[in-house]
């Protein structure tokens, strides 16, 4: 891929517009959707644009984040983890939206169906932690990852069963590896 201004390779996405990075994610793969999610998201963190356009900015973070290739435990916990700390960040800091991508709720469910174990389980696994396959380690160091960003969130839910669950998980990721 190169700068068809300057046709030689892409050098610096950042000076990009929102339109032009729309319309070049859905062709790269690899490096270059990493280096559009990078861009994308810091334009939705960093931007004294309104509202609706750093809106714009994080979902097309998201949607580069989610094409860029997985199939393996830590690159799919890798993309999780992106996902749910921008989401966080929107939510906390722009205030959620009805959008999915948006609502604390739906945030809160995704979370919890991308963890593979339960808050008792990983609890019990990492009382001992040092003495685990290195397999299981990185299982629990997944799990931690993926609920980082879980604390922030909590303000957003309401109380119930899922609040319940979150809450759990935070108590337990102070405990893993």
């Amino acid at each position: 891929m190169s700068d068809s201004a300057h046709d030689r390779p892409i050098r610096d996405l950042s000076t990009w517009t929102v339109d032009r990075l729309e319309a070049i994610a859905t062709a790269p793969q690899g490096q270059e959707l990493e280096r559009i999610r990078v861009v994308a998201q810091c334009h939705a963190y960093g931007s004294d644009e309104p509202r609706s356009v750093r809106l714009r900015w994080a979902k097309l973070s998201l949607n580069a984040n989610e094409r860029i290739l997985g199939g393996n435990p830590w690159s799919d916990a890798r993309k999780s983890r992106q996902n749910f700390a921008l989401r966080t960040w929107i939510i906390e800091h722009l205030g959620p939206g009805t959008d999915r991508d948006w609502d604390p709720e739906a945030l809160a469910a995704d979370t919890l169906a991308a963890l593979t174990l339960d808050p008792d389980q990983a609890g019990t696994l990492s009382a001992n932690w040092h003495d685990l396959p290195t397999g299981q380690i990185g299982e629990l160091r997944r799990h931690k990852n993926m609920t980082a960003h879980l604390e922030p969130l909590m303000a957003f839910i309401p109380s119930g069963p899922t609040k319940d669950r979150l809450n759990s998980w935070t108590e337990v990721r102070k405990h893993l590896p």
